[in-house]
């Protein structure tokens, strides 16, 4: 079936010529290794079969010379033991000697090949001498003489000069004492015929050194080796490559091996052995052997010639297989490829028609490959409805993962640590920018220098094992002169070298960190505002003198601010600040010596005092009132006076504890605040704090427990519309059920539960079952009213707490009205207005309860997100016999009017009150003549 012309795209080379030509290079790469390890391989045995060769030679000859110098001196003895020649030899006799050996001269000359025979006596003296007498002058005769007759052992020399000649000395006995000796003389003739015989070479004999008479002709003389050629064999061929050998390397390099090179076409291959040393001349002999090797590099050449032409014709054999092979397949591969763009284009029709649906009863690779790709084109053509909806999800994941890649990617480039590698004996081997950067040198000048003299100078170090991680701190004094400390974790690195262990150290500058840390220590103790001690270095330094061994007495004054909330809100909180500041900064000039001056919290300071008694600390409390008496706090035009109430509690008096101490000083505060006589008050031994303490402890567990066992009950007081007296709107108030089922007043544990912290609980607690009971009420269009508590407002989970209960309960926030205290509203006024606004934005509505008690509230209204105004009920008790109350309340609802809230009378205790109130435009009254509290769970139940 024919491709589709859109699908077919033009190939410059396809895959197959891409497996022919890779596949090519490969076997041609083995062809080429295989030869060259072939030729390799028969030239390396060649090599080796040449060498031993050689050596066979050196022996061969060597044997020769040994032999022909053993046989010369056996002709030396024999010639030596004639009976006519020791008589004559003793007496001196020319002509006896003479006669002697004339007889034996011409066999040893024909048939042993002497050349001389000399007879010597003992003084050195030649008696006799046959041949060619050229030796005499030239032989150490005397030296000889001295050797064979005092040894009594024959001597053999070989010596070179015009010629070789090898030398045998032999002493002549007479009577058995030696008489003189004889020296027989033979060329090297026969030994380098014998040479030429075993080696199958050209042999030539050559000569270093100076020699006398020497008629050799300039041609053999070898100046490179210093010597000449005395003898050479088959000279036209031999004599030039000798000459080009002694220019290409010295004649011991030619001893240890051959020489190959090429002359003639020819290639010829020169060794050489050394003849035996003559200690007293300076001539060297050696035999030279040039040997024709053309054969054998032939038949080597030959045979690598044939190792290349049996792997090319495999190659092209092999090629031409897997092109067979090929063709086939990958024409049906190509048919595939070429559709495989139509997919992209959703031609889906395009592939069903161009790829057959008839299968082979074997299928190859190929089959399945076309199988998949019609199996691919039905998927893609199911899958493409999706693939934008995916795609537009992919793009949005990668989006994310782009940003997430250079989150990490830009939090490890201003990663700013010390990276230091170590090897095992402590020297740097690396160091990044972040550690050059900081000690302002380059990484070359660190490299190589132990760790310790960089990073740790100046300061004893310890030695330190790379076996295990350790962690450390040191100090770094960097090139600008600043002290940077440095913490360190090191960590061991196995290099894998011989088990040796190197070490990677990471250094953090925590100098900052060290800083913050000491900042921090300092807040732990001090006041941030007055930088007094505060209430926990306080309670730990009183602890310390309660500890002494000593056991000295001692006093703590408790100082409370009097009216101090009255600065913050005639004033403002940053007036109040400043106020706390002065007070502070007073004590602390005066006192600070003294004894431990610290601010508790708010407008409470304390003063330790040890080793005093009772009349020292009432002084000192009387000095306190005169100091803070003598500020005169002046703010604009208004002047603050500033007087505390204090506290004194004597140790051990008064607790043996810090807390039963600052229980008790607390309890004499308070009583000083009670007293209006005097700014001070000491507690008297008949006093008892202990058990007020008990009773608070008391409180606090019972309040715990109502808490765990739901032992609180919820009342509602009615609030009425006073235009129509419908009562849709109840303010919930707490109890507590006693263990006889009674109830208690909130008077007594709500200040108990306020000192303690457990206020912001009770109030989670009503909020919770208020919210409960309302989500049955809201339907009858009933809302209702809960307290928050002062310490709630700074309750930073209670919005969530809050939305999380009306979506528990289901109860619509709108219904439900949360009342803080004016008081409260205005003592923190910012974190009050942050709290009602946040609870508006559920859709609760908020109201400012005891509205009245500070005038200058008025300044507040207007900017607190509230929606009613409770008048306080001190006011509407004397709404009808006093002008002054008349006029607040009416000033009060008018100014509420103003702002768009709606107003709410408390304590409406009779009739008489309502006509007035509703002349005032009071939307609502709340009382015990409107209506008292009633349980909670009546309400709920009460079906109309």
């Amino acid at each position: 079936m024919k491709t589709p012309t859109l699908l077919r795209a033009p190939q410059r080379l396809s895959l197959t010529w891409r497996v022919i030509a890779l596949s090519s290079l490969l076997l041609l790469a083995l062809v080429s290794l295989f030869t060259w390890l072939g030729h390799d391989n028969l030239t390396r045995q060649f090599q080796e079969s040449r060498t031993q060769h050689h050596e066979r030679q050196q022996r061969e000859i060597r044997l020769a010379l040994l032999r022909s110098s053993e046989n010369l001196r056996q002709l030396a003895g024999l010639t030596a033991a004639s009976a006519s020649l020791g008589v004559p030899l003793k007496t001196g006799s020319s002509a006896e000697v003479g006669q002697a050996l004339d007889a034996q001269w011409p066999a040893l000359q024909l048939e042993a090949g002497i050349d001389e025979i000399l007879i010597i006596n003992t003084q050195g003296q030649v008696l006799g001498s046959w041949g060619t007498g050229n030796s005499q002058g030239q032989l150490p005769i005397l030296s000889w003489v001295r050797r064979v007759i005092n040894s009594e052992r024959p001597l053999s020399a070989l010596r070179c000069s015009t010629s070789c000649q090898q030398f045998a000395a032999v002493p002549v006995l007479e009577e058995g004492e030696s008489v003189g000796m004889v020296v027989l003389s033979r060329s090297l003739a026969d030994v380098t015929r014998q040479a030429k015989e075993v080696s199958g070479s050209e042999v030539a004999l050559f000569v270093t050194g100076p020699v006398e008479d020497s008629q050799v002709s300039a041609t053999r003389q070898l100046q490179a080796w210093n010597g000449q050629l005395l003898a050479l064999t088959s000279e036209e061929q031999s004599l030039i490559p000798l000459q080009q050998a002694a220019n290409m390397t010295s004649v011991r390099r030619l001893m240890e091996a051959p020489l190959s090179l090429e002359y003639g076409g020819r290639h010829l291959e020169l060794s050489a052995v050394r003849m035996e040393e003559d200690n007293e001349r300076s001539n060297i002999g050696y035999f030279l052997l040039i040997s024709d090797i053309t054969e054998q590099i032939k038949a080597i050449n030959q045979d690598t010639r044939m190792l290349l032409f049996v792997g090319v014709l495999g190659w092209i054999a092999a090629e031409l297989l897997l092109l067979i092979i090929l063709l086939g397949p990958m024409a049906r591969l190509r048919r595939v490829a070429g559709l495989l763009p139509a997919l992209a284009d959703g031609k889906f029709s395009d592939i069903h028609s161009a790829i057959p649906s008839h299968r082979r009863r074997i299928p190859d690779e190929i089959d399945v490959l076309e199988s998949s790709t019609l199996e691919l084109s039905r998927q893609l053509e199911l899958l493409e409805g999706e693939v934008q909806e995916r795609g537009h999800q992919l793009a949005e994941r990668i989006e994310e993962l782009a940003e997430e890649r250079d989150f990490i990617s830009g939090l490890l480039d201003t990663a700013q640590v010390f990276i230091i590698a170590q090897d095992c004996t402590g020297r740097i081997s690396l160091a990044n920018e972040y550690a050059q950067l900081m000690l302002g040198v380059k990484e070359a000048s660190l490299l190589g220098r132990h760790f310790v003299d960089v990073f740790e100078a100046g300061v004893p170090t310890t030695v330190h094992t790379f076996s295990h991680p350790q962690q450390e701190e040191k100090t770094l004094r960097t090139p600008d002169h600043r002290l940077h400390t440095i913490a360190w974790y090191h960590a061991p690195l196995q290099t894998g070298n011989e088990g040796k262990v190197s070490r990677l150290s990471v250094g953090l500058d925590i100098t900052e960190r060290k800083a913050a840390e000491a900042r921090l220590t300092w807040l732990a103790e001090r006041d941030p505002l007055t930088e007094l001690y505060n209430r926990r270095y306080f309670q730990h330094a009183l602890q310390i003198a309660l500890d002494r061994p000593s056991k000295k007495s001692g006093a703590v004054l408790l100082l409370d601010l009097d009216q101090f909330k009255e600065v913050n809100e005639l004033s403002g909180h940053h007036v109040g600040d400043k106020l706390l500041s002065e007070v502070a900064d007073t004590l602390l000039h005066n006192l600070g010596r003294r004894g431990v001056i610290a601010r508790l919290g708010g407008d409470e300071f304390a003063l330790l005092l040890e080793d005093t008694n009772a009349d020292q600390a009432v002084s000192v409390a009387q000095y306190i009132v005169q100091l803070l008496d003598s500020i005169g706090f002046v703010v604009g035009e208004r002047r603050h006076r500033v007087t505390a109430s204090i506290g004194i509690a004597l140790f051990p008096t008064h607790g043996n504890t810090p807390a039963d101490l600052m229980a008790s000083a607390d309890v004499a505060m308070y009583k000083a605040k009670e007293s209006g006589l005097h700014h001070w008050h000491l507690l008297s031994k008949s006093e008892n704090a202990k058990d007020e303490l008990q009773e608070r402890v008391y409180w606090v567990d019972r309040i715990r427990n109502a808490l765990e066992e739901d032992s609180f009950e919820l009342m509602v007081q009615p609030i009425m519309r006073l235009e129509d007296n419908d009562v849709k709107h109840y303010e919930v108030l707490l109890r507590m059920r006693d263990a006889d089922g009674s109830l208690i007043s909130p008077a007594h544990f709500i200040p108990i539960a306020e000192q303690s912290g457990q206020i912001i609980l009770i109030d989670r607690w009503v909020l919770r079952h208020s919210l409960k009971a309302l989500s049955k009420l809201q339907d009858r269009g009933i809302t209702l009213a809960v307290n928050l508590s002062g310490q709630s407002l700074h309750d930073g989970g209670l919005k969530q707490y809050l939305a999380d209960e009306l979506t528990a309960s289901g109860a619509d926030p709108h219904h439900l009205i949360l009342e803080v205290t004016e008081t409260a509203a205005v003592t923190d006024f910012s974190t009050a207005r942050g709290v009602l606004q946040a609870v508006r934005d559920l859709g609760c509505r908020t109201a400012l309860d005891d509205f009245g008690v500070g005038f200058s509230s008025f300044h507040y209204l207007g900017q607190l997100p509230v929606d009613y105004i409770k008048i306080d009920g001190s006011f509407i008790r004397s709404l009808l016999i006093s002008s002054d109350s008349r006029v607040i309340v009416r000033a009060i609802a008018d100014i509420a009017k103003g702002f768009g809230k709606q107003t709410i009378a408390e304590f409406v205790d009779q009739e008489a009150l309502l006509p007035i109130l509703k002349s005032y435009g009071i939307t609502y009254g709340q009382g015990f003549y409107l209506g008292k509290p009633s349980q909670l769970n009546k309400l709920v139940t009460h079906k109309y």
